[in-house]
């Protein structure tokens, strides 16, 4: 790169050219996207990047964008393609009249990128940190690095996560997780275990307890996508994760179990499936 530390100054983001990465720092101001504001700021490896292309924008604008290899960024692995233009983190929106200087910025990274730049064998940029945590339309949802947990709202989880009753999932049992943006219809984020595709349909998220569902604002994209990639990068990298034993508050059990009780009241779980569920939420204890 030219000289460490040369900043190109964009609409909602500044890129920082440095020997060996771009540092993008994303502003916090009213017109900056959501997702941006949260992910505040990130440092992109030029390993982690496949390309780079300068072209024109809308209104006199120029869009000096970074590609990143496939497999290399968790975030943009768990989005999917399903985020808008608009909330791309590798696009740099610039006025039209700093086109030549975005072009050398951009000559200069394409000189230093590697040749053969296929599908990354591991993350390269680095995951959101944790604890992360963000309501969806069904439920809460919480990661601390270790342990994924979904704490049912009683307003709108369904019969079927109700007697499941709230879960907690180790990152060891997962193999990845499905994001479905909350921007299109039936959003939501599915945990996903096993090694294999399972052979019968999937549950309908709404049934199923290892995922939460999104509705108009809950589970919005700046929360629950930096949770869904914060998860799918500690699941790639669990062998350095120690499995822990999902241990709950005494609170929290104290509360589950009252909830359980008027599900049993009401004739929505049988006397058998009350006694067996409020066993397990004591073991927890």
């Amino acid at each position: 790169m030219s000289r460490m530390g040369d900043v190109l100054a964009g609409f909602h983001a500044a890129w920082e050219f440095e020997s060996d990465s771009v540092l993008i720092r994303y502003e916090r101001g009213i017109r900056t996207p959501k997702l941006f504001q949260a992910l505040g700021e990130r440092r992109i490896p030029l390993d982690a990047l496949a390309g780079v292309s300068l072209t024109p924008g809308r209104r006199g604008t120029v869009v000096l964008r970074a590609e990143p290899r496939v497999g290399a960024d968790p975030l943009m692995e768990a989005a999917a393609d399903q985020l808008k233009e608009s909330c791309d983190p590798y696009r740099l929106v610039l006025p039209a009249d700093k086109e030549t200087l975005a072009e050398y910025y951009a000559d200069e990274l394409r000189a230093r990128l590697k040749q053969d730049s296929g599908v990354a064998e591991r993350f390269l940029v680095p995951a959101p940190d944790v604890p992360l945590q963000f309501k969806a339309y069904d439920g809460k949802a919480s990661f601390d690095g270790r342990t994924v947990r979904f704490r049912w709202f009683w307003t709108g989880a369904s019969s079927a996560k109700w007697k499941a009753g709230d879960q907690s999932f180790a990152v060891s049992e997962l193999s990845g997780v499905e994001w479905r943006s909350p921007e299109v219809l039936e959003g939501y984020l599915r945990l996903l275990r096993g090694e294999s595709p399972p052979v019968a349909p999937p549950v309908q998220a709404d049934q199923d307890p290892a995922a939460v569902v999104f509705g108009l604002g809950y589970g919005p994209v700046h929360e629950s996508l930096p949770f869904a990639a914060a998860v799918l990068a500690a699941v790639r990298d669990r062998s350095a994760v120690p499995a822990a034993a999902p241990r709950r508050d005494p609170a929290d059990i104290a509360e589950r179990i009252r909830h359980l009780g008027e599900l049993h009241q009401a004739g929505l779980v049988t006397d058998e499936e009350f006694s067996v569920k409020k066993a397990e939420l004591l073991a927890e204890l």
